[in-house]
């Protein structure tokens, strides 16, 4: 796949759309904090907003979403519900990861297409389901491990294999039918499991899978994961009100206080990034993902005990395994491609003669 080229002239008449969207955007905040008199509740939870800083930075700039700071704050450093931090992913992303898709999508960057459409529709339908049918039935210290283990994963993959990731060009298309059904599949498995369970974590799921599978450059790899989070977040915010579930006890009030930062702080992290590069940042909150899942396993202990702790670095290692697979069967999928594009270039060359 090759980058498209983004000139001066489109990027210029395209940012209004993100502009307008922001203006929309403080234009409603505004109204709840001075016209509805939430503005003690906004202040009285400054300690997130300054949180959510960070992690709308690493929003924008990795496959990673914001909840990937929020849940662990909320959970690990204030002690509250794990549930709430779930809740509380969803709803700060519906803002930050909007704001900096429609930041992407005005800058016209590219992004995979085809698997991006796939994973939308799956997780139209597999997210509704984990909300519905899987979520409910977590208890609240297995949210926490699955969010450890899968962040922990995650973080580890990069600080060994940041370099061969980094190193990909473009994006391998095998067919736009296979990546649309790869993209499918992540979203029904990822968005009921992963995503339903802990707020986050489909971005990385697809992410994972573009730049093992695919090998798709960075360039391509964290603007379309940063998107299906955004479509995603908005989803499940949007299933659990219209349904009446409704978000947990805490949510609203932690928001209010970091929506404000999160709508600038995410488009900046894709902005910055560009500059800067994004091997720094994905080495920094690497070591972040690693160092939740220690401050996890500690601050559980009591109730894990030794087998429970055991448990979980098997799990940490059977994700490791699974992003090693993964990444074995691209090469395969890569070479065969290869294969048949030489195959095909000489039976060209044999019936020219």
């Amino acid at each position: 796949m090759t980058l498209p080229s983004i000139g001066k002239a489109p990027l210029k008449s395209r940012l209004w759309l993100w502009l307008l969207w922001l203006a929309g955007f403080y234009s409603v905040w505004l109204w709840l904090v001075a016209g509805m008199g939430y503005w003690s509740d906004a202040v009285a939870h400054w300690p997130m907003a300054v949180a959510m800083a960070v992690g709308s930075y690493a929003a924008g700039s990795t496959p990673m979403g914001g909840g990937t700071v929020g849940f662990p704050v909320l959970v690990l450093l204030f002690k509250l519900p794990a549930s709430l931090g779930r809740d509380f992913s969803f709803a700060i992303q519906s803002i930050g990861m909007t704001s900096a898709a429609i930041f992407i999508l005005a800058r016209r960057q590219p992004l995979a297409w085809a698997t991006l459409k796939g994973a939308m529709l799956g997780a139209l339908i597999g997210t509704p389901c984990g909300i519905f049918f899987i979520a409910p039935y977590i208890p609240e210290l297995w949210i926490k491990l699955v969010f450890a283990v899968i962040w922990a994963s995650f973080g580890l993959l990069h600080l060994f294999r940041l370099n061969e990731i980094a190193g990909h060009t473009g994006m391998t298309d095998f067919d736009e039918r296979w990546d649309f059904k790869l993209g499918l599949w992540i979203g029904v498995l990822a968005g009921a499991t992963v995503a339903a369970v802990t707020g986050v974590g489909i971005d990385m799921v697809l992410y994972t899978a573009l730049v093992l599978l695919c090998r798709a450059d960075l360039k391509i790899a964290i603007p379309t994961s940063v998107v299906i989070m955004a479509f995603t977040s908005v989803l499940g915010v949007a299933v659990k009100t219209l349904s009446g579930q409704g978000l947990a006890a805490g949510v609203f009030e932690n928001w209010l206080a970091a929506a404000p930062v999160v709508a600038i702080g995410a488009p900046l992290g894709v902005f910055i990034v560009a500059k800067i590069g994004r091997k720094p940042t994905l080495l920094v909150v690497a070591t972040l993902c690693v160092g939740q899942f220690i401050w996890t396993l500690y601050a559980e202990q009591q109730r894990l005990g030794v087998s429970g702790i055991v448990l979980a670095l098997l799990a940490v290692t059977a994700c490791l395994a699974g992003f090693e697979l993964l990444r074995r069967w691209g090469a395969v999928l890569v070479g065969e491609k290869m294969a048949r594009a030489e195959a095909a270039l000489l039976t060209e060359a044999q019936a020219a003669k």
